[in-house]
């Protein structure tokens, strides 16, 4: 009886772990960029994983019609497959940020170049417009309009 008892403490406490790793997941801020696939075979995991808490004896009948001995030897060998499929969804996921990163930085790098080069380019625009105003002593050039000394001497001289 106190077996029993423990059984099906154990029994809630699974599921709700369950329970609680869907709710997680599905209410997580990250989840709206996770792919409908993956959401439906976590669902699927979770549906499967309390279905065997709460019947064991289903999964051992299971292991034994695809040929594994008992139902722990066939939750283990499942789970080492998705381990691995998660693993490799992982190591393919920091290879994607990876190569983001890499572009990123060099968009960075190509950004600062340019700007070093604007920025180079009017310092020497400036550097010329110094040396020309050093050249005249501080005072602008005259500018002449010749259309006004023509005008001018023309209206004079024929009075």
């Amino acid at each position: 009886m106190i077996q029993e008892a423990n059984t099906v403490i154990l029994q809630i406490l699974l599921v709700a772990s369950a329970l609680g790793a869907l709710v997680y997941f599905v209410r997580s801020g990250q989840s709206v960029g996770v792919r409908a696939s993956k959401r439906l075979a976590f669902g699927l995991f979770v549906v499967v994983n309390i279905y065997a808490v709460l019947r064991p004896e289903d999964v051992t009948v299971l292991a034994r019609l695809v040929g594994v001995g008992r139902g722990t030897d066939l939750v283990v060998y499942l789970l080492v497959v998705g381990f691995v499929f998660g693993m490799l969804n992982t190591y393919l996921r920091d290879r994607e940020i990876s190569q983001h990163l890499t572009d990123l930085a060099r968009q960075i790098a190509v950004r600062d170049a340019e700007l070093t080069r604007r920025e180079e380019d009017l310092e020497r625009r400036l550097t010329v417009l110094e040396q020309r105003a050093s050249r005249t002593n501080g005072h602008r050039p005259a500018v002449q309009e010749s259309g006004a000394d023509e005008v001018g001497t023309a209206h004079t001289g024929g009075s």
